[in-house]
């Protein structure tokens, strides 16, 4: 899946396993990374594989990336366990590439600018000094359950973490092992977390399940629970499974952003602080599903959309709506660097969800023991040369035979 990510005057989108950042307020040619080329690991230094064995190579894919708070660290990890590091001033460079234990699935750079922490597919996180590029990973804590989202609150008081179990904790970043909270109601792994700023007393979660929740964050207490397929309308059905993929925020915190995977819609909210809620503003139909959305400095909505001819539109808050700015200047220079590079975005296109193998599978136990027990008794049937009428239903087979069953009467 393509990403987008923005921060001060940067924009960065990637693909597979490159990524280009662009200059919003300045024409120089953007900055192209492609993480094939970066350092290799050295022989003889391998981990050994997720599972105990032999080590399994990568594609060089970037799975998450992440800007530090002021825009002047980038970092990002791919499939091949790099963390690579950048610095965005006074030009994009290289500072660091380091090995990580197990694939990761998010990361956060500290508010203070001096740690990144690394969530990975066996629940742990990492954290990595910026500064010091020897200085030995640290594990801060760890889940039973595989990571799929890690935050930072914008006090910087709180680290919070959200697995495939549905479970959402809220540690203290300076001692991990003390926890705060957990925010439990999800009925899905939970995808996304996120600390709106300018209000660090709440935390907003999006799932599998297809819903957004508010939560207080110091006590776990869920404000409120929104229900993102009733909001989108005759788009979804009940039998429609979807992920919210990114929950981002304006530079104010005032309007949060929500997209869906594999969903050609963007929900905007209100936040309400008197009501302590989540007011639903204005639901953004797309011709085209989106990969991922960000906020601009100025308050600005983008979108990365599976579209050559539209790959990115911008949307403004005008008289109370968000409108489409197509002839935005900075909608036409991020359109012109992407169609240059348009053959990166072709695996994206199209492509399985991330989220596709991470529902839980409903097993119905009873159906499969009838199932058994029809073929069984079929043949021994036909091994004594009576086939078995076929009228006969599984049911009533199973109910001849009570004492398998144990719990139906004679």
């Amino acid at each position: 899946m393509a990403l987008l990510a923005t921060c001060k005057d940067h924009l960065v989108v990637s693909s597979g396993s490159t990524f280009i950042a662009i200059d919003t307020k300045d024409s120089r040619e953007p900055f192209v990374y492609d993480c094939s080329k970066a350092d290799k690991k050295p022989q003889g230094s391998e981990n050994k594989g997720d599972e105990g064995g032999s080590e399994e190579k990568g594609s060089d894919k970037i799975l998450s990336f992440a800007f530090s708070s002021s825009g002047d660290y980038f970092a990002l990890t791919d499939d091949n366990k790099r963390l690579i590091l950048f610095c965005t001033k006074p030009s994009w460079e290289c500072l660091s590439t380091r090995w990580v234990v197990r694939r990761c699935t998010s990361l956060v750079v500290t508010q203070s600018e001096d740690h990144i922490l690394v969530a990975d597919k066996s629940g742990d996180v990492y954290s990595f000094s910026v500064s010091n590029p020897q200085k030995p990973s640290e594990l801060k804590l760890g889940h039973l359950s595989m990571l799929l989202s890690v935050a930072v609150s914008p006090d910087g008081k709180y680290i919070i973490t959200a697995d495939r179990d549905e479970k959402i904790r809220v540690s203290l970043l300076k001692a991990p092992y003390d926890i705060q909270s957990f925010c439990l109601g999800h009925r899905e792994f939970v995808s996304s977390v996120f600390v709106p700023p300018h209000h660090p007393h709440w935390l907003i979660s999006g799932s599998g399940d297809g819903t957004l929740r508010l939560w207080d964050i110091e006590s776990g207490t869920e404000l409120q629970n929104l229900d993102l397929k009733q909001l989108n309308g005759p788009d979804s059905t009940e039998k429609d499974k979807f992920a919210v993929s990114r929950i981002a925020s304006s530079p104010q915190g005032d309007h949060i952003a929500v997209s869906c995977d594999s969903f050609p819609a963007v929900h905007i909210f209100q936040v309400d602080v008197e009501s302590q809620m989540l007011v639903h503003m204005e639901h953004l139909r797309l011709a085209h599903s989106s990969w991922d959305v960000a906020f601009s400095q100025a308050g600005k909505l983008w979108l990365l959309q599976q579209n050559q001819d539209t790959p990115a539109t911008l949307y403004t808050l005008t008289d109370g709506h968000w409108q489409c700015e197509p002839k935005d200047p900075e909608v036409k220079r991020l359109t012109e660097v992407v169609h240059a590079h348009w053959d990166m975005f072709q695996d994206s296109i199209g492509a399985e969800s991330c989220y596709h193998n991470l529902y839980k599978v409903v097993s119905d136990n009873m159906a499969t023991y009838l199932q058994k027990k029809q073929e069984r008794i079929q043949q021994q049937g036909t091994k004594r040369g009576k086939p078995l009428p076929q009228s006969r239903t599984t049911l009533e087979l199973c109910q001849s035979d009570h004492r398998v069953l144990g719990h139906l009467p004679d």
